[in-house]
């Protein structure tokens, strides 16, 4: 596949509203301005900001979007040792309890709702766009107050709080694409989306009053702007870890991007990306997720082998959706750009099959 990278800002949108077709690529630092999505095709427009945070001991994911005709927030931990999660969600009408940056880097983002608190704030320049962060109720955050450029996550529900930076190291480079989905009409429907795997995380996390240090842990952000059609389905995995004293990450996605011209496929090592531009082929058992996965082509070989299932369905008149959400290690091996073969071997992430008719 021939996807070009783009290495100078641009708009995702034309002065119409639809897609700019010079957006149309993937990029190693965030460069598109994406303040154009919500103006025009109410209903269709989709913004979120996701996080999750693997340590030895928990796994935390945060949520916030909105999708035009209501907004969702949500923060979900699991203990790895007793295999029991707490979870809030809140869905909300229209799009008052989110803020959200018209384009990454370019302000905080933020949930507020009766039950639910959240706040993510980036520390410092986010790849080439805007440079540093905003202000809240606490003060300045800069990069001298937390020792890092990086992301703050922090969030307070009733049985949880954190207090958690993701730290961007210099140098380290992240995916962004635009998917463009084709029909007779021309490109109607589209998603910019950031990957941002492999990031090293610290910090505090509290369950029903109890506080467990998050270190030795690795966050990895999902950063969406497009507009979509109503049934979607998708494939996305990630993994972080050391391999052979090396940082090692590993994005990867499928059936969405099918036949779009683009992949969301790529592998980081000590911050530097190397872009798969290939489909790869996704083999796993939907009558049993907890088998292994095995996701191949002649790019990758590797191997997921899950220890959770997070299972969620929702049947909310318009809106449903199905998430199978396997969490577990990977092995294996990627080629990076130079046509080496890069192990994966040990390094824990998710794979996922979701549905959505949204």
């Amino acid at each position: 596949m021939n996807e070009p990278e783009i290495t100078a800002p641009v708009p995702l949108t034309g002065p119409d509203g639809e897609l700019n077709p010079a957006a149309l690529g993937w990029s190693r630092v965030p460069l598109h301005d994406t303040s154009g999505i919500g103006r025009g095709h109410w209903g269709r427009n989709k913004r979120w900001e996701y996080w999750a945070v693997m340590t030895p001991t928990h796994i935390l994911a945060v949520t916030v979007s909105c999708i035009d005709y209501l907004s969702l927030h949500s923060v979900w931990v699991f203990d790895r040792a007793t295999q029991e999660s707490v979870e809030t969600t809140v869905l909300s009408p229209g799009g008052r309890s989110a803020t959200l940056p018209p384009s990454l880097g370019e302000g905080p983002a933020r949930a507020r709702t009766r039950t639910l608190e959240l706040d993510i704030d980036e520390l410092g320049a986010v790849g080439t766009r805007l440079g540093s962060a905003g202000t809240d109720e606490l003060g300045a955050v800069g990069i001298d107050e937390l020792g890092s450029a990086g992301t703050r996550l922090r969030g307070t529900t009733p049985r949880v709080r954190f207090d958690i930076t993701v730290e961007r190291p210099a140098g380290h480079e992240s995916l962004g694409v635009v998917v463009p989905w084709r029909s007779r009409r021309g490109i109607r429907r589209f998603q910019y989306t950031v990957k941002d795997v492999a990031r090293p995380a610290r910090g505090t996390l509290t369950v029903d009053g109890v506080e467990h240090a998050v270190d030795e842990a690795w966050g990895v952000l999902d950063h969406g702007r497009g507009r979509w059609p109503y049934d979607v389905h998708w494939n996305w995995a990630a993994g972080s870890g050391v391999v052979d004293g090396r940082v090692v990450g590993l994005q990867l996605g499928s059936k969405w991007t099918d036949g779009s011209g683009a992949t969301e496929n790529a592998l980081i090592v000590d911050g530097r990306l190397s872009k798969i531009s290939e489909e790869l082929v996704w083999d796993y058992d939907p009558a049993d997720w907890m088998a292994p996965w095995r996701i191949h082509g002649e790019s990758a070989d590797l191997t997921f082998t899950p220890f959770y299932d997070k299972s969620s369905r929702t049947n909310a008149l318009l809106i449903t959706t199905r998430t199978d959400q396997l969490f577990g290690t990977w092995s294996g091996w990627v080629r990076d750009a130079s046509g080496a073969r890069i192990a994966v071997d040990g390094i824990e992430g998710w794979a996922e099959d979701v549905h959505n008719r949204w």
